[in-house]
């Protein structure tokens, strides 16, 4: 069978045109219409994506009193948190960033941890996941739960991780993300003052 060259060029050329012209009409018109999907704002905002900015400003304000849990369903107030320096670092098992800066933690801790209180609080895992993922990254500090997010809800924390940093008198002298080792080290050891 013989093929004709140039009625083959022909079509090709007429197939790319009709494909070319064809997409660029349906995207003039995808633009152009509005469907009932659209949204619009009666007052223009701006677009936010969560971080640590998504969370309430809580620096210079008294740590929210609460109650949380341990690992074996026990309540325990923040206010029995205050008293000496305090080093609250908010997590859970599904957060990337949290799981990263875990083994910081447990390494400041080792050097601070008899003149600062470290706190993991865990609002989401169940108890054994609390203990056994805080563990498995060296993490040797008291873990709690925050099991109806009462205290991320009364604390303003919207995303993870966030870490506050509490004066003796109960003081949130620093709230943070995500962070290294010697920027955690540096913020635990100025609340020493």
């Amino acid at each position: 069978m013989a093929v004709n060259r140039r009625v083959l060029a022909a079509s090709l050329g007429v197939a790319a045109l009709i494909s070319v012209g064809g997409g660029y009409l349906v995207s003039q018109t995808d633009e152009s219409e509005s469907t009932e999907s659209d949204v619009v704002l009666d007052t223009p905002g701006v677009e936010q994506i969560p971080s640590i900015g998504t969370n309430a400003v809580v620096e210079g304000e008294p740590l929210a009193i609460t109650t949380l849990l341990d690992n074996d369903g026990n309540e325990l107030s923040t206010a029995d948190l205050i008293g000496r320096p305090l080093v609250i670092n908010v997590w859970n098992s599904t957060c990337a960033p949290c799981k990263r800066e875990l083994p910081a933690f447990a390494a400041v801790h080792g050097e601070l941890g008899d003149r600062v209180r470290f706190v993991g609080v865990n609002n989401l895992d169940t108890p054994e996941v609390n203990e056994s993922f805080a563990r498995e990254r060296g993490v040797g500090y008291e873990l709690l739960r925050d099991v109806d997010d009462g205290f991320a809800s009364t604390a303003g924390i919207a995303t993870l991780p966030v870490t506050l940093f509490v004066a003796a008198d109960g003081t949130i002298m620093r709230q943070t993300g995500v962070l290294e080792e010697d920027e955690l080290r540096e913020y635990a050891e100025e609340l020493l003052g």
